[in-house]
């Protein structure tokens, strides 16, 4: 198994039962506990130790980030308390947060950990120990750059299996950028800055700011 870092992102290659948290340097990991030839399934992925920490596996390649910074998670907290009550009152779904391993492709091995991600009522069957497909809708937060992985290969993954939205949250600009997803790619995109609402085909009638988000 090797080691090496992406944008300051720590990338492990290969496979095998990893890893036990340690707080100190980099807040990675004190030591490999099982290795052994070839890449990490998804099934041998679920048998890895519990963590705060993000990871995911890209076709069979575990990729592990440092815990995010007090800045993404204030945001991330603001879109939690602003889209829950929209969602409960409405009785649209499900909102979960990250850690959430979802599962875009098993036998692929292929999973992702949105910052937020949105399960329509109609579709809470792919909801059970994990989610066990793609979300109608997921929410990253760039700062600038997604916490694992380059943004370009989320956006492909997310349209392929059938993410129908994706919203950037701009960390440096303050800007919220909703994406409209099909399996050919990005069919529009707009964003949005201070005051204008934004809007959504998944959360029609959304009354939200990024102001509401960013200003605090």
């Amino acid at each position: 198994m090797h080691f090496f870092t992406d944008d300051g992102i720590v990338v492990a290659e290969g496979s095998g039962h990893i890893y036990e948290m340690e707080s100190g340097m980099a807040g990675l990991f004190e030591r490999l506990r099982k290795t052994r030839e070839g890449h990490m399934t998804t099934a041998e992925y679920f048998q890895t130790p519990e963590t705060v920490l993000p990871q995911e596996l890209a076709f069979g390649q575990l990729r592990v980030a440092e815990s995010p910074s007090v800045s993404h998670q204030r945001v991330l907290r603001e879109f939690v308390m602003t889209l829950t009550p929209f969602v409960q009152d409405r009785e649209l779904g499900e909102l979960l947060f990250a850690p959430m391993d979802v599962v875009l492709d098993f036998d692929a091995d292929l999973v992702v950990q949105p910052d937020l991600l949105f399960v329509s009522k109609g579709r809470n069957e792919i909801v059970t120990a994990k989610v066990f497909g793609a979300p109608d809708l997921v929410i990253e937060i760039l700062s600038p750059n997604p916490r694992i992985g380059k943004l370009s290969e989320r956006l492909e993954w997310f349209s392929r299996y059938g993410v129908r939205e994706c919203w950037l949250a701009r960390l440096p600009q303050k800007q919220i950028s909703v994406l409209t997803l099909t399996p050919r790619g990005v069919l529009a995109e707009a964003t949005f800055a201070r005051a204008e609402r934004v809007r959504s085909a998944v959360f029609e009638g959304l009354e939200l700011t990024p102001l509401q988000i960013f200003g605090w």
